[in-house]
């Protein structure tokens, strides 16, 4: 911080001073995990208190947007699970695409691991969730133990510290993603009904559109924006669920910068001049020089970079929190943890997770086609692999797809204690397998 404020010739307002230690929370990578931990505490004591009928009924207000013929009619719920997760799948795809592009998943020698890690993973828990309710009515909910709720593990993660091998980190996380993938085909393939061909027409229209702006050249997010509004109304009268575009969108947005950081210090030096007190005073339409730096800083880092960093705090603390608000309130009492679908979600999270990984990485290992990174060995990876059943965000989301929008509050039920139990094993695990912290 310090380093920052030597650097940068800027006076110190009070609200710096007010924000800096608010600046320095959110930089904590535990923060959003722990942040969605509150929220969803609120959630469920809300929901079991003498407030729960109002608490519940707030979410189901009714918001409508009405231009000429065209109106919007749906409750806040759904603008939350349809609406605001379009961008958290939008940053999902940003970063499937980064990491495809320049990080783990970028070398298919060093991404096989992670991928059929992920697989096995996602295989497994449907496995034993369809084996247990297979011919009974939950039987749709077989996607909800799939997923990997990456706030969560990296929040495990972060509370263990330095004790934790950077080669685990980096297959949970790229693992994560690739659950990420897997979560996006299943909601695409195994929760859609049916299909309005001529909104799915207007949808690939409009995605071509945003293809078509990127190779003329169209630099400013606004036109973006109002294009993949449209892509998301087309898709969500499709039948395909909207979210599903953030993903498309964020997978074509570009990985590489425009401007190359040689030739932007160039041009400041060729600048400079004009930066220089009498010419600065002298200088006419200083705005217009203003937003001339403005735009070639923002281009020497790739816009899917600049998304990301931008749109990442407002998803971490702002829309999944809203979102397990939204959907985590759920009336405990022990009949729901006996139903046999809670029961099938808690196996296929805290069982079926870490089976299916620890099973397809020996096989991709024993075939000769993956190996274990250095720093990690089996002990090691199979204490991790429980993080990994932490389904939190994407479970409860894929519930609310194959229960009706409001879920099912067994499934939910099955979802928190899963998660709770995968994170509490993996992080005792974790504390047993690690090497004990040298003392100074």
């Amino acid at each position: 911080m310090n380093h920052i404020e030597t650097r940068l010739p800027l006076p110190i307002q009070p609200i710096d001073r007010w924000l800096r230690p608010f600046a320095r929370f959110l930089h904590i990578e535990a923060t959003s995990g722990l942040v969605l931990i509150l929220c969803t505490v609120v959630a469920l004591v809300a929901a079991n208190s003498s407030w729960a009928d109002s608490y519940l009924a707030f979410w189901h207000t009714d918001l409508t947007i009405a231009v000429g013929e065209i109106v919007f009619h749906h409750s806040l719920h759904h603008v939350i699970n349809d609406g605001l997760m379009a961008v958290f799948f939008f940053v999902i795809g940003l970063e499937v695409k980064r990491e495809l592009a320049h990080g783990s998943l970028s070398d298919l020698k060093q991404a096989t691991l992670p991928i059929a890690a992920a697989i096995g993973g996602m295989i497994v828990p449907a496995t034993l969730y369809l084996s247990m309710q297979y011919g009974q009515p939950g039987m749709q909910g077989w996607g909800i133990p799939m997923a990997t709720d990456i706030a969560f593990v990296v929040g495990c993660l972060a509370i263990l510290g330095s004790r934790v091998p950077h080669s685990l980190r980096v297959l949970l996380l790229s693992l994560a993603i690739v659950d990420d993938i897997g979560a996006i085909l299943v909601i695409a393939i195994g929760y859609t009904e049916s299909l309005d061909g001529r909104y799915l027409f207007l949808a690939a229209v409009a995605v071509g559109a945003v293809h078509l702006l990127s190779r003329i050249g169209v630099r400013r997010f606004p036109p973006y924006v109002i294009v993949g509004v449209l892509a998301w109304i087309a898709l969500h009268e499709s039948g395909i669920h909207a979210t599903l575009i953030g993903v498309i969108l964020g997978l074509m947005t570009p990985a590489t910068p425009t401007l190359v950081p040689e030739r932007f210090r160039e041009y400041l030096h060729e600048k400079e001049h004009e930066f220089q007190p009498k010419e600065w005073s002298r200088r006419l339409h200083r705005a217009e020089v203003v937003r001339e730096v403005q735009q070639l800083t923002r281009e020497t880092v790739s816009p899917l970079e600049y998304l990301e960093v931008t749109l990442h705090p407002w998803t971490a603390y702002v829309i999944m929190p809203v979102f397990a608000l939204a959907n985590a309130g759920v009336l405990i009492e022990p009949a729901n943890l006996s139903d046999s679908v809670a029961i099938a979600v808690v196996i296929g999270l805290v069982v079926g997770k870490p089976l299916g990984i620890v099973l397809f990485s020996w096989l991709v290992i024993r075939l000769g086609v993956a190996r274990l990174p250095s720093g990690l060995n089996w002990p090691i990876l199979m204490s991790g692999s429980f993080l990994a059943g932490i389904g939190f965000t994407m479970a409860l989301f894929i519930d609310g797809l194959a229960f009706g929008a409001d879920g099912l509050d067994t499934a939910k039920t099955g979802v928190l204690v899963g998660s709770a139990i995968s994170a509490i094993a993996g992080m005792g695990l974790l504390l047993w397998t690690l090497p004990k912290p040298t003392r100074q």
